[in-house]
């Protein structure tokens, strides 16, 4: 079977929401508004600490899909002033989410225990508050909430063949930059992280046969499997391995911008970005490799993502082990594609409504289980009950 990225068709019933007159969608997305109607039309659990589980409206996929947003719509009113990476959220809050994680993903590992049958992925992108309100791309809700969904890899052996040119696929071309110009300094970089539940893993052992995808990112196995979400070192090395890319990014990016610029403010691991990037000659050199371009092509240099941007992402690969890996992410791409899936959502209530019995009780059955572990209390909406 050809091994490439797939399109496959989502359908879902239409969500009805009017947009208020004079009010573009991304903006009235971004309102206290809808994430009531988020809560009420499609909520399953909700914690004091802020911390939403619902069934994605438009979602990904129809066999499971879920996710919790870190909903700050009514404390925090200016969008651009949100957490929209994890390394902004409160120790507290960060510490239930995490067990939030270990919990649903251990049910996705249970219900679908097969590599072969189900593509299992759970994980954030980062929605980057520099980004302007009209640029196409803009994240619809400018809070931080990741995701977990499962697709059926028999539908995804039977979908056409992807587009390679697809902008989301290809990372608008600064993925390639990364990797074409500074894979070594890169790869090194990630090297002096402390790990020790995250191993390095080579491309063979961390792409997907079926799509191809990912390629060429740094990944990690997750040592222990799935049993070592349930330790505090795991997800503090999954901090770390986002805290690494955030400097490496605003590093590099620094110095696109400035030649010669000093160490940014607030980094997390300044004595490894000193030795592994500011002295190596291949990183300055492609940094002014995009400053020069930058210069001279407007097109370009209104498409660079200033701020850290990623996807970062655990999933299971094809040998039944847990893989973690970070793309930087400049268009704001699904974080399916990071796999190479592609999404096509398409209004088809009728052909969602034989879908939903059975993902909804999956749903439930999540939310039964964090309640147990008193991680939140169920929410009634029109098509569920509390409890």
């Amino acid at each position: 079977m050809q091994s490439g990225p797939r399109e496959i068709v989502t359908p879902f019933r239409p969500i009805p929401l009017d947009v208020p007159e004079g009010m573009k969608p991304n903006e009235f997305f971004n309102s206290t508004e809808n994430l009531n109607d988020l809560v009420h039309n499609n909520g399953l659990l909700q914690n004091p600490e802020g911390l939403l589980l619902y069934r994605k409206a438009l979602g990904h996929s129809n066999d499971f899909d879920c996710s919790i947003i870190y909903n700050t719509s009514q404390s925090i009113l200016d969008p651009l002033g949100r957490p929209v990476r994890r390394t902004q959220v409160p120790e507290p809050v960060k510490n239930v989410w995490n067990r939030m994680d270990q919990i649903i993903i251990e049910f996705m590992l249970e219900h679908y225990p097969d590599a072969d049958a189900h593509l299992v992925l759970a994980g954030e992108a980062s929605l980057d508050a520099t980004w302007p309100l009209t640029s196409p791309g803009v994240p619809s809700i400018r809070m931080l909430h990741n995701h977990f969904i499962v697709f059926d890899k028999a539908a995804l052996r039977a979908a056409p063949i992807a587009d390679a040119n697809n902008p989301n696929l290809t990372d608008g071309g600064q993925h390639s930059l990364f990797q074409a110009h500074m894979r070594d300094v890169y790869r090194a970089f990630f090297d002096g992280l402390d790990l020790q539940i995250l191993e390095p893993c080579e491309s063979d052992a961390s792409h997907i046969a079926l799509t191809g995808y990912p390629q060429g990112l740094p990944s990690w196995e997750i040592t222990g499997g799935a049993a070592a979400l349930k330790e505090v070192r795991f997800w503090k090395e999954y901090d770390s391995i986002l805290k690494g890319f955030i400097d490496f990014y605003r590093t590099f990016f620094t110095q696109v911008s400035t030649r010669n610029a000093p160490l940014p403010r607030d980094i997390y691991f300044p004595a490894l970005v000193e030795a592994r990037l500011q002295f190596d000659n291949d990183f300055l050199k492609t940094a002014k490799m995009v400053r020069d371009r930058c210069i001279r092509d407007a097109r370009y240099a209104n498409a660079i993502r200033w701020q850290p941007a990623f996807k970062q992402l655990i999933y299971r690969n094809d040998d039944g082990k847990l893989i973690v890996t970070i793309s930087q992410n400049s268009i704001g791409n699904a974080i399916t594609e990071l796999l190479g899936v592609v999404v096509v959502r398409t209004p088809d209530a009728d052909a969602y409504g034989r879908a939903e019995p059975a993902l909804i009780e999956k749903l439930l059955e999540v939310r039964r289980r964090l309640v147990e572990a008193d991680l939140g209390t169920g929410i009634a909406t029109p098509h569920w009950g509390a409890a």
